[in-house]
């Protein structure tokens, strides 16, 4: 690790204060020598007010000191609290460079606390998430992945093929003892079942992090003006989408997302479904349909009673997905009740886009319909594509072994402990065990803010 004391600023520009961060060997010395007040003895976990610049005062300041190992990156450490102007963060920023500090890079601050053990891989990438949170579903995944609830998980599974393997090459170092069993191989077949199990629900909870990192697609769809640009603009609380009483107004998909009982659903409007000899508008129409295949959710906009041919093509379209009916314009005596022609799944609702009648309805069918398990503070959700990738290829390791273990003629233990090993080899690339080279790290953090 490079052992640079390295600053930068922690806190977005255009506030009223500023956060400059100082971590490495020298960092209580450097600032010290700049500072109003002797740090050199000050005690960690410490706040100090004073001027910064000896020379030239820059500003009045807040400075708390943190000493190895006990602060975010486990070295020395110092934070400087001083007014937002950018001039200000500027002049510190530079005066520290002069003195022997160097900006640091993105993630930088992050990963260091990674390479001193303050934080295993998964944590320190969950940093990132807890930043990028926009929702309560978001923000409890990656305080539940911080606080460490996935590793120990992970731990718990590496203890027990721990066990597997230790009994299998048990064995081998008495390879010529035949007589000798110390592992019974229904045992060891029934834990590893349990462990790939577990791997298995793991990897499954995936589909579901990623919905809630992303947004849950909700495709808005039906023939032209029948109120699908006002619906959506009723939704965001924003005129959003152009609404005009002329036929085929939307001709290109429009998405923005909003938030619905602390979960991102992202809207997508579509263009009208009719025939036409617009070649512009054919184009939107055939979007329309590959919106509708993204979509896990389609509300169908109606404000009439639609035909069998219609009924037919939107269940054919959405099957597989849930439908929501909403039938629009009750403002103007449209009503149909009768949900049963459309499917026992679909859900029918009366709204009044224009006016916002049913609107909370509507939202409400929507989050019903996402079936969003609910997220409890020691939850697992897996919502790194790094960490579903390891899971899978554990499993295949893992059923390496139980395809073995499950044959007429079992695999020798030698073979068998070579998959295990290799299925606790790649778990332990998610926390960072097997993470060795430069590459995979700068991967990893780069895509951090600098001042994290």
């Amino acid at each position: 690790m490079n052992n640079d004391t390295i600053c930068a600023v922690a806190t977005p520009a255009g506030g009223a204060l500023a956060i400059i961060r100082v971590s490495g060997n020298k960092a209580i010395e450097i600032v010290s020598g700049e500072f109003s007040k002797n740090l050199l003895q000050a005690k960690g976990n410490t706040l100090h007010y004073g001027t910064i610049g000896r020379r030239e005062a820059i500003d009045d300041v807040l400075i708390s000191v943190f000493r190895t190992p006990h602060s975010y990156t486990g070295e020395d450490s110092v934070e400087i609290s001083c007014h937002g102007s950018s001039y200000i963060v500027q002049q510190i920023l530079h005066l520290l460079v002069t003195k022997g500090c160097r900006m640091a890079n993105p993630g930088e601050y992050t990963q260091r606390a990674y390479l001193n053990g303050k934080l295993d891989l998964s944590q320190a990438e969950a940093v990132a998430d807890l930043i990028a949170s926009t929702n309560r579903a978001t923000h409890q995944m990656a305080l539940s992945q911080l606080r460490g609830h996935f590793s120990s998980e992970l731990s718990h599974l590496r203890d027990q093929l721990l066990k597997l393997t230790s009994l299998l090459e048990l064995e081998l170092d008495f390879s010529d003892h035949e007589e000798l069993e110390f592992a019974d191989r229904s045992e060891l077949l029934k834990l590893a079942q349990t462990i790939d199990a577990h791997l298995t629900h793991l990897a499954q909870t995936f589909q579901t992090g990623q919905a809630l990192k992303q947004g849950i697609p909700v495709a808005i769809v039906g023939k032209t003006n029948v109120g699908k640009s006002t619906l959506l603009n009723r939704l965001l609380k924003d005129e959003r989408a152009i609404v005009s009483n002329i036929h085929g107004t939307t001709r290109d998909t429009i998405e923005d997302t909003i938030d619905i009982n602390g979960v991102t659903f992202r809207f997508i409007d579509t263009a009208g479904i009719r025939q036409t000899t617009d070649q512009i508008e054919q184009i939107g129409i055939d979007r329309t349909y590959q919106a509708i295949g993204r979509a896990s959710i389609v509300v169908w906009v109606i404000d009439e009673d639609p035909s069998e041919e219609e009924v037919k093509e939107i269940q054919q379209q959405c099957s597989g997905k849930s439908l929501i009916i909403a039938c629009n314009k009750i403002d103007k005596g449209v009503n149909l009740t009768d949900s049963s022609r459309f499917g026992q799944q679909a859900a029918l609702l009366q709204i009044s886009a224009k006016h916002g009648q049913g609107i909370d309805e509507l939202e409400a069918a929507i989050y019903q319909a996402a079936d969003i398990p609910e997220i409890k503070e020691n939850d697992t959700i897996v919502t790194n594509l790094r960490h579903y990738d390891a899971l899978i290829r554990a499993q295949q390791s893992l059923q390496r072994v139980i395809d073995g273990m499950s044959a007429p003629l079992s695999l020798s233990g030698d073979l068998l402990a070579e998959d295990l090993r290799i299925t606790l080899d790649i778990l332990a690339e998610i926390t960072g065990g097997q993470i060795t080279t430069d590459e995979v790290l700068g991967n990893i953090f780069k895509h951090f803010c600098v001042g994290k």
